[in-house]
């Protein structure tokens, strides 16, 4: 897919921590509950990290106990891309920034409604900005 944002790699790697890069350019994990957004319950927009491409309301947020930020619905269809992802023995459908196609997380079908989705987002990925 062609993206509308070309991510400098280099400048990323100046630009991001470790975890960061590894999460959004290597398709990576962070660990569950010691990430920063996990338990955030502040009122916001959540953003791509590379891009900064609105992604998230904290409207859509929830607890999932799952230690990841999850979300029942992007802000809009179109600013999210999904894609097939049978890495880790295990068939899942990955998260991407529709924009840069930074790596996001992973969707699953056990959300709550009204979309019955659960959007389970790395924070490395994203960045927040509190509602004013």
């Amino acid at each position: 897919m062609a993206y509308k944002i070309t991510l400098d790699k280099e400048a990323l790697r100046e630009k991001l921590s470790p975890l960061e890069y590894n999460v959004c350019l290597n398709h990576g994990t962070e660990p569950p509950f010691q990430n920063e957004y996990w338990d955030n319950k502040a009122e916001g927009t959540y953003s791509c990290k590379c891009c900064n491409t609105p992604l998230f309301s904290s409207e859509a947020k929830f607890d999932s106990g799952t230690g990841w930020p999850s979300y029942f619905k992007p802000l809009s269809d179109d600013l999210i891309e999904e894609v097939r992802d049978e890495s880790h023995g295990m068939v899942r459908i990955e998260v991407r920034c529709a924009a840069c196609g930074s790596h996001l997380g992973h969707v699953f079908p056990d959300g709550p409604a009204p979309t019955y989705q659960r959007y389970c987002i790395n924070s490395a990925s994203l960045n927040f900005e509190p509602k004013a």
